[in-house]
């Protein structure tokens, strides 16, 4: 019989490998990310700065304060992909699995592959392909414009922001379909049938037995949507590198260009990445507290 000190240690030599790894690729990295963000270290030696000294907030009263306003403005960015995300791509994913799994429409195994599609290609590519298909005066938008209203203009530098929200739109939506296809397929069809039985309509069966049984599928995929939406980097980059005149510029690409472009400043790039991860963790506690407030019970 095992004694319980043996189990103990057992417990301790299958977890610890796993803990040392986790505490070295991610808690590691946040403490000194944060402790970095502090002082004035940016580059050493090499960039004419051997002395690394303690300056405490200096980096957060910049990035808050700043005349050019890059970090609100980034932030404003960030905000519409999350709301296009959680308030976009989860809804219309959500209508688009209801569809498919109630098999409403014919060619169902196609629509799904096309739909899922995007998401098994490089953001890279999407972000070529979109950025020749959007952002000229001589792209394919401008010549289905022209072609409606002959001697149109390009327009859209006054809201550069429209192109990247459609991709963002048009990219994820697909994610979402398969997770809600996936759980649609869990919920007992008889208790749908019964409903049906009774006289319930499509609408009450969705708003009465569909939605709570899939709460918690809202909740997680609300969270998956807002993460990925203040990560936004490598599509946006593509597309557009913050431009025109930085309008396009989001949390992580403003962290970038102010640790890598240019003279480096590595003190306010870890400065919003903290802030990034603040407003992640806000915003997923908000999304919770939503979920416990008006959603069902999966």
């Amino acid at each position: 019989m095992t004694s319980l000190g043996e189990k103990k240690l057992s417990y301790a030599a299958l977890v610890t490998p796993a803990l040392l790894i986790y505490l070295a690729v991610m808690t590691f990295p946040t403490i000194f990310s944060v402790l970095l963000s502090l002082t004035n270290y940016n580059g050493g030696k090499v960039f004419g700065n051997p002395n690394v000294k303690f300056v405490g907030f200096n980096s957060y009263k910049w990035m808050f304060t700043e005349p050019t306003g890059n970090f609100y403005l980034s932030l404003k960015n960030n905000m519409l992909i999350v709301v296009i995300s959680v308030f976009g791509q989860i809804p219309l994913g959500f209508v688009l699995a209801y569809l498919l799994n109630r098999k409403l429409i014919k060619g169902t195994g196609f629509f799904q592959t096309m739909i899922y599609l995007p998401n098994v290609i490089s953001p890279i590519i999407i972000g070529i392909l979109f950025k020749s298909f959007y952002l000229n005066s001589n792209s394919v938008y401008m010549e289905i414009v022209r072609f409606f209203k002959p001697g149109a203009e390009y327009t859209l530098y006054n809201q550069p922001m429209i192109p990247v929200l459609v991709v963002i739109l048009w990219m994820y939506t697909g994610f979402y379909m398969i997770i809600f296809l996936a759980n649609l397929q869990r919920i007992d069809t008889s208790i749908i049938e019964a409903a049906r039985i009774d006289g319930a309509s499509e609408g009450q069966i969705i708003a009465r037995i569909i939605l709570p049984a899939l709460s918690g599928v809202i909740v997680t995929c609300a969270i998956l949507a807002i993460a990925g939406s203040l990560r936004s980097f490598d599509l946006i980059y593509i597309m557009t590198e913050g431009g025109p005149a930085g309008r396009t510029r989001v949390l992580s690409l403003y962290m970038y260009l102010s640790a890598f472009q240019g003279s480096p400043n590595y003190p306010l790039a870890n400065a919003i990445s903290t802030v990034m991860v603040l407003i992640s963790f806000i915003l997923i506690v908000i999304t919770r507290k939503v979920e416990k407030v008006f959603g069902g019970k999966e």
